[in-house]
């Protein structure tokens, strides 16, 4: 076999996993559409449950075929501090429950393989009278059901790309070495499995590589089994990757999922041997074979499987007896990861989006919407740091508040700049009609946050100004100022509870009369202000500074009631969608 021969091999085996993974991922994608709603709502009833925390991993991790996408979440969930270290240890527990749907999926794939590509063919044909109907869902179905048929397809391009042994005696020789290490093939191979993981960065690509290995007879069992085993460890590099420029309890979080695959692989080491004899029987049992409790008799065309079933069990079984020891599993990860000194609030750092953009494109929705109440919250801090700077007692305590205010102002630009970013990279993936409407209230609510912010900073300015020129206000002026910043108050709490409910039942009456009240008020000190300076009660300056305040306040109000206009929008165009489907 000489060069030309290996390169060709690779090039039909990497233009083959191309049309797997595409496969998986339009399937992905196209369930995520359909049940997107769902999806997010499963991802927020998340509880410090254990059991539950597992079923919702599993469930979330089945659903969109990518534990990767999961334990992303749950890192930037842990980073916001929204869901504990032991709940998300028990949610990523669950994720590598999830992944053992796909491995069904592969196998079923493999035994209908057809050389004129029938069962592919049928997929196809089922999901073809979906394209026809009007509305998003069924467009959505039927892109599911067609990635299923490239997923099939994919599987059997990868069947007829991997190179027979008999035709190629030295890739035989190499794998037999590499088998003939006793238990340091194990070793080597659960090493081989992290690596494709790492490459491939997709778990489902590495379990059809296996099982086409061993329809094939390329690896016996135990291999296989090994490979299964790394790849389990080889996934968790993403989230560890996601959790690097997070704090220190998604560092955690991230450390917590490496650390149970890697303690679930050594337990299994331990009784390995007698675990793949079990499975080997219920394999031969399971297809009316005499079974006989040796991995090492077992039929080659049992294996897939077996290993199948081996994945299965590999992963209930670890999830379920390690589920007792979140406890300890904490303090590990503890020791691991220092909690480094109080992580200020007035330093920049996303939350939710830090780990990156993920394939899932619905649930990066949730992601996003999660930023942008963790942008609300940041707001609102900014703007009650505003009365400081009238009661400081000097001009060094004047200048360190002023200081806050502009980082955090700096913070909102960039905030802002990279939530937009995330958002328009979102809208260009496949998105749902109403994934697309919510995008654009994003783009508008954070807009708006923006706006807030940079208003805040305008008042904030006006205040250096009024002090610069030696301006002082009499009580009543303050008096007066300090009413209305109560009024924008309440307008800010009602429109951050809006954003961080559920966007149905946002108070927009609320957020209507609370915007009166400003506008009201504002009239108010108006028509008194100009009263006052007919009259002479103070001079120019002081008016000038005066009205310039509370007119910048009553401009926040209007960013405000926009952000609320905005989430009502949403549900309007969802609403009218859903009636249009």
């Amino acid at each position: 076999m000489n060069f030309w021969d290996i390169l060709l091999i690779i090039i039909k085996f990497a233009g083959a996993l191309v049309v797997f993974i595409y496969g998986m991922k339009l399937m992905s994608e196209g369930l995520q559409k359909v049940a997107g709603n769902k999806m997010r709502s499963i991802m927020s009833r998340m509880t410090n449950n254990p059991f539950r925390g597992i079923v919702t991993g599993a469930t979330v991790t089945a659903a969109v075929q990518s534990s990767t996408a999961t334990t992303v979440m749950v890192v930037s969930f842990v980073n916001s501090g929204l869901l504990t270290l032991a709940a998300a240890i028990a949610v990523v527990m669950g994720a590598n429950i999830g992944t053992t749907i796909t491995s069904w999926i592969i196998l079923l794939g493999l035994d209908a393989y057809s050389p004129q590509f029938l069962f592919p063919l049928i997929i196809f044909a089922i999901a073809a009278p979906f394209m026809f109907f009007r509305g998003d869902k069924a467009k959505s179905i039927s892109e599911f059901i067609i990635g299923f048929g490239i997923l099939m397809v994919g599987l059997q391009f990868l069947q007829y790309t991997m190179p027979g042994l008999v035709q190629h005696p030295a890739l035989l020789n190499m794998i037999h070495y590499g088998s003939t290490l006793g238990f340091g093939s194990i070793l080597l191979f659960i090493f081989v499995g992290a690596l494709l993981a790492v490459l491939f960065q997709a778990s489902s690509a590495v379990m059809a590589v296996t099982l086409i290995m061993t329809a094939n007879g390329w690896i016996t069992f135990d291999i296989a089994a090994a490979i299964v085993m790394g790849q389990n460890i080889g996934t968790t590099l993403t989230a560890n990757i996601a959790a690097t420029e997070g704090n220190t309890a998604g560092k955690k979080a991230a450390r917590a999922h490496f650390v149970f695959n890697i303690v679930g692989t050594l337990l299994t080491l331990l009784i390995l041997y007698p675990a793949l004899n079990l499975v080997a029987y219920l394999a031969e049992l399971l297809s009316s074979h005499t079974p006989t409790f040796d991995h090492q008799s077992l039929p080659a065309h049992l294996v897939p499987l077996a290993i199948t079933i081996f994945h299965t069990f590999f992963n209930l079984i670890t999830t379920f007896i390690l589920s007792f020891f979140i406890p300890q599993f904490i303090r590990l990860v503890n020791l691991m990861v220092k909690t480094s000194p109080e992580e200020s609030e007035d330093e920049f750092r996303l939350r939710f989006i830090t780990g990156g953009f993920t394939n899932t494109a619905e649930l990066n929705l949730q992601a996003a919407q999660n930023e942008i109440q963790n942008f609300s919250k940041r707001t609102l801090r900014m703007f009650t740091i505003l009365p400081g700077l009238r009661t400081a007692k000097d001009d060094d305590e004047f200048d360190k508040t002023l200081q806050r205010i502009e980082k955090y102002e700096n913070i909102s630009d960039r905030m802002e700049m990279e939530i937009a970013k995330f958002l328009t990279k979102t809208a260009a993936s496949d998105l749902s009609s109403e994934g697309s409407q919510r995008v654009s209230s994003m783009l508008r609510i954070v807009d708006n946050l923006e706006s807030i912010s940079d208003i805040i900073y305008q008042i904030a300015m006006t205040r250096k100004n009024k002090r610069d020129a030696a301006v002082h206000f009499d009580q009543g002026l303050n008096d007066n100022l300090d009413h209305m910043t109560q009024l924008v108050q309440n307008a800010l709490d009602i429109m951050d509870n809006n954003i961080n409910t559920d966007y149905h039942h946002i108070r927009l009456d609320a957020a209507y009369n609370a915007e009166q009240e400003i506008n009201h008020y504002r009239d108010l000190l108006r028509s008194r202000h100009l009263d006052a300076l007919k009259l002479g009660v103070y001079d120019f300056a002081i008016g000038n500074a005066y009205s310039s305040l509370y007119a910048l306040y009553e401009k926040l109000g209007d960013y405000i009631i926009n952000v609320s206009e905005a989430i009502d929008n949403s549900i309007k165009s969802a609403a009218v969608l859903g009636t249009e489907q």
